[in-house]
């Protein structure tokens, strides 16, 4: 779930606040402007700024970027351009007086040639469609990819001689050469069959939406096909017209049929495909397949419908014979990643693992036998950025130096010599490395202080460039009445010590008494307390200080960044310890001196409005009003993979399921709810906010409920989100 989860005794520890350093000192609040909702979502008072369209080329002293219509090179120690790869007037179509509003585009592996995207439609998370077009540097010559209709996941061959796309649930391939278009597969239906894409369920939960992969020597191309024919549909109306129109499509919700996966490999010479042998059950994952750096091998990952049992299959591109090389269980769930690496050679491969209790980095041969464990320790890693095969180096981001932040470190493959890479102090590194690991982008930013963006050595960490301070923001933000986030700690009844983080207001007064909004998240894995810019919301939770309110956020059972156990103690029962645990952290409030426990309200989004719902129920006593967006209410209505992992299904758990649904509590219900959703959410369905409705009438609650016509999960575009954030201040106001 990518949403872009009844204390009995009362603590007996305090916590100790620590005000982050480096904040800039607060100066007469008289002195100081307030922050409008017009700021937030409207004026771009706040907006950040990045460094856009940066593009890594292969000699990585480079990037390509999209200026003013043309593709520029552009030296990265300077951030100058170099060249102009593409003029933007040389991309005009026979015939036509304007150039081609490009939306995006990806060189082939010599940078010859270029497959650029227009009219880009989004379809869901990671996927759209568009027209693409394949433009040759030294003939300068502009020719549409296929007269066939839009295609998505356009895709070069490693050599540069083929392009692979999808269109209407099949797969093609066309000859760059003769612009001869060949359809590796016939048989894609819509709503039943897809060919080298991959199925909502997916795109959503396992975070990629492109079905296919060319292997290193572009003689084959491996594929997903997904059999959604015995996935029940759901069905969405849009709103707007006479009669409103039905959106359908395929949404497996919990403990109902999934797609049956396939994944065959296509030999391109000899216009043939070899389906790969993922054994005889059906009602399995496919999450990742991989080509390896062995030529006519593809790696597959298989996992069982529970998925705490993970194995990767080497398949045999040709004859599609397997065999498992690895097996990684749990007692819970194991997570997927994008963590496996295929060394040079063809001997050796990386892997992570939680099986000591923390992911760290695993090395084996070919044949699954482990060489290593790399890296070890009470620590995360949250992400491998790159590798260095010439010194045999892994760079990777980890939580050593905090849960609430992230930094970049190497080590070589022997597990000797880590060095962090980052330099000392708090906050997070978002880290984007190049190819040759020659140099890196880092996105530093901290829980007051916006990024800064700066080019790094990826040898030793050292600055080479700063590219963007956002100093005019940091100057803004210095003329507004912002108070210091602080980071907190304290332990609940149950001796767990959890994580937290305060906003008060500029003009607090310790003698005085005030309310507290908490805002959660909660789900599996996440973190919403970190050290990092938090962005609107974070101004938001700011506007609220400015009116008296303090802000706090607590990361409870569940979360993400203090290693398996603490995550997966809610396995089975989700949303049980998750809600004690904001009771505890809403019970340890009201024992502070300045808080007035009596007016403690709490929000949340997506997985968060399920906390927030729950919250108001179970620890009806507690909560004085909440805000509820987009919440999940019943599990049974969202999706397989995501709810089946922390729960099982529900024919195995049904307790699990109905224990902690908001609607079974719906009769608790005392404070004050506010009740979000979009009509339109492919994700979760409005159905959870129509069926906690319909509980709450049938037990005579009072409620207030805002619904946005044909709005997604992320309930924004044109003032959708200005409405909706007045609504909730709106609220807040009358209600705590």
């Amino acid at each position: 779930m990518r949403l872009r989860s009844l204390g009995l005794a009362l603590f007996l520890t305090t916590a100790s606040p620590v005000v982050l350093p480096g904040s800039a000192p607060v100066a007469v609040a008289q002195q100081k402007q307030n922050i409008s909702l017009e700021d937030i979502w409207q004026k771009g008072t706040f907006s950040a700024r990045s460094v856009p369209g940066f593009n890594w080329m292969k000699d990585g002293r480079f990037y390509s970027s999209l200026s003013k219509g043309d593709l520029v090179q552009n030296d990265v120690t300077t951030g100058q351009p170099v060249q102009t790869l593409v003029a933007g007037q040389d991309l005009k179509l026979p015939g036509q007086t304007q150039p081609l509003q490009v939306d995006g585009y990806s060189f082939n592996a010599d940078e010859s040639s270029i497959l650029f995207s227009t009219d880009t439609e989004p379809i869901y998370r990671r996927s759209s469609k568009s027209y693409f077009f394949v433009y040759d540097r030294a003939s300068k010559k502009l020719t549409p990819l296929s007269a066939g209709g839009k295609q998505l996941y356009a895709t070069f061959s490693p050599d540069g001689k083929r392009v692979a796309f999808v269109r209407d649930n099949n797969l093609y391939v066309t000859d760059l050469a003769t612009m001869r278009e060949t359809a590796v597969t016939t048989d894609g239906v819509l709503n039943k069959i897809i060919n080298g894409g991959t199925d909502w369920v997916y795109e959503e939960e396992f975070s990629f939406a492109q079905g296919f992969q060319w292997s290193p020597d572009s003689r084959y191309v491996a594929y997903y096909t997904f059999d959604e024919s015995q996935v029940p549909e759901y069905n969405m109306q849009e709103w707007g017209e006479l009669y409103p129109k039905d959106y359908r499509y395929k949404y497996p919700k919990a403990g109902e049929k999934n797609s049956i996966v396939s994944i065959s490999a296509y030999d391109v010479a000899a216009g043939k495909s070899a389906k790969m042998d993922v054994g005889t059950e059906t009602d399995q994952y496919i999450p990742r397949i991989l080509w390896t750096q062995t030529a006519d091998l593809l790696s597959i990952q298989r996992l069982n419908r529970l998925q705490n049992k993970l194995e990767i299959l080497h398949a045999n591109a040709k004859t599609g014979q397997s065999s498992v090389v690895l097996t990684d269980t749990d007692k819970a769930y194991v997570d997927i990643t994008d963590d496996v690496r295929y060394l040079a050679g063809g001997k050796e491969f990386l892997f992570t693992s939680e099986k000591d209790g923390y992911r760290h980095l695993y090395l084996y041969d070919m044949k699954g036998k482990p060489v290593r464990q790399i890296t070890k320790g009470s620590w995360e890693i949250t992400e491998i950025n790159g590798f260095d095969e010439k010194k045999s180096l892994v760079y990777f981001t980890s939580t050593e130096g905090s849960p609430l932040q992230r930094h970049l470190y190497r080590i070589d493959l022997k597990g000797k010599g880590k060095t962090r890479l980052s330099e000392a102090g708090r906050g997070t590194d978002m880290v984007n490395l190049s190819p040759d690991t020659r140099y890196y982008l880092n996105y530093h930013s901290e829980a007051a202080v916006p990024a800064v963006v700066s080019l790094r050595s990826g040898q030793d960490g050292k600055l080479v460039k700063v590219l963007e301070d956002n100093a005019k923001l940091r100057e803004k933000l210095g003329q507004y009445n912002l108070a210091t986030p602080e980071f907190f700690t304290f332990k609940t009844s149950e001796g767990v010590e959890l994580n937290g983080q305060m906003l008060k207001p500029t003009n607090f007064d310790a003698t005085k008494k005030y309310p507290v909004l908490m805002h959660v998240y909660g789900g599996p894995g996440s973190q919403t307390n970190a050290d990092s810019w938090g962005g609107t919301n974070y101004l938001w939770h700011q506007m609220l200080t400015e009116n008296g309110y303090i802000v706090v956020i607590v990361d409870g059972r569940g979360t993400g960044a203090r290693g398996a156990a603490f995550k997966k103690v809610t396995y089975a029962n989700l949303g049980k310890l998750e809600t004690i645990d904001q009771g505890e952290g809403a019970k340890y409030l009201g024992t502070l001196p300045y808080v007035d426990k009596s007016r403690i309200g709490i929000w949340g989004w997506s997985f968060g409005g399920y906390m927030t719902t729950l919250a108001l129920t179970k620890n009806a006593d507690l909560f004085k009003m909440g805000i509820a967006v987009a919440p999940v209410t019943n599990w049974r209505y969202y999706d397989t993979v995501y709810t089946e992992r922390f729960l099982k299904t529900p024919q195995e758990n049904p307790q699990g399921y109905d224990d902690n649904s908001p609607v079974q509590h719906a009769d608790k219900l005392k404070g004050k709810l506010l009740l979000v959703h979009g009509t339109g959410d492919d994700n979760v369905h409005f159905q959870n906010s129509v069926s906690f409705v319909d509980a709450m009438v049938k037990n005579n609650k009072d409620f207030q409920t805002l619904y946005y016509p044909n709005r997604n999960h992320g309930i924004y575009g044109g003032n959708t989100r200005l409405h909706l954030y007045r609504q909730m201040t709106d609220f807040v106001l009358k209600n705590l």
